[in-house]
């Protein structure tokens, strides 16, 4: 497997639930904010790894003498390494981990992880100043969410597909049942594709 072999599923966008909004600036009076999207460090993990599990390593060198923590990340992908640096925000997470978070984060949009996110639209949101979030987040254009979000409800059945994900009971004989139930609702939406045996 070649890096060219998976670019176009290293950059396609995160389903919309993983991407998340912070503030860039705000009004005088502290009413509206400028909305940057953003995803974590633990989502540019879970790309790497459902794309190429084994092909993929990242490793940190601190930075001495910064202002604040910072660190120059090294992240390799099926062969090709990409470097850039990470800093930690001011504050509570000023701490190292922040800044290999950040550094990861940073490398990864070299392979096209997460760039489209700066390609939207600048937004202004109203701004809830005593509980430090917006009073509704920002809404994603259709055409940086997910093809199988792109349709009504698309994201609520992603949404409720992950969290399957996790409540599937450990009984084979239970998993069965689950896929036979799923299987028969599905058949029910697209006639004809729910029939045959469950495995």
């Amino acid at each position: 497997m070649k890096l060219s072999d998976v670019q176009k599923r290293l950059q396609a966008p995160f389903p919309a639930h993983v991407v998340a909004w912070k503030p860039q600036a705000f009004t005088k009076d502290r009413t509206r904010a400028l909305m940057l999207a953003h995803v974590d460090a633990r989502a540019v993990q879970d790309r790497l790894d459902a794309i190429c599990p084994d092909g993929w390593t990242f490793e940190i060198e601190v930075i001495a003498g910064a202002a604040r923590p910072t660190v120059k990340g090294r992240l390799t992908v099926l062969g090709v390494i990409r470097e850039d640096i990470g800093e930690a925000p001011e504050g509570d997470l000023g701490t190292l981990k922040a800044a290999s978070s950040d550094a990861l984060k940073r490398c990864a949009v070299h392979f096209g992880i997460g760039r489209y996110l700066y390609d939207l639209p600048k937004v202004w949101a109203d701004w809830n100043d005593a509980r430090r979030e917006p009073v509704t987040p920002p809404e994603l254009p259709e055409w940086a969410r997910p093809d199988h979000e792109r349709s009504p409800g698309g994201a609520h059945l992603v949404q409720a597909m992950e969290q399957l994900r996790y409540e599937l009971p450990e009984d084979l004989d239970l998993q069965r049942e689950v896929y036979k139930h799923l299987k028969a609702a599905l058949g029910s939406i697209h006639p004809g594709q729910g029939t045959g045996q469950a495995a």
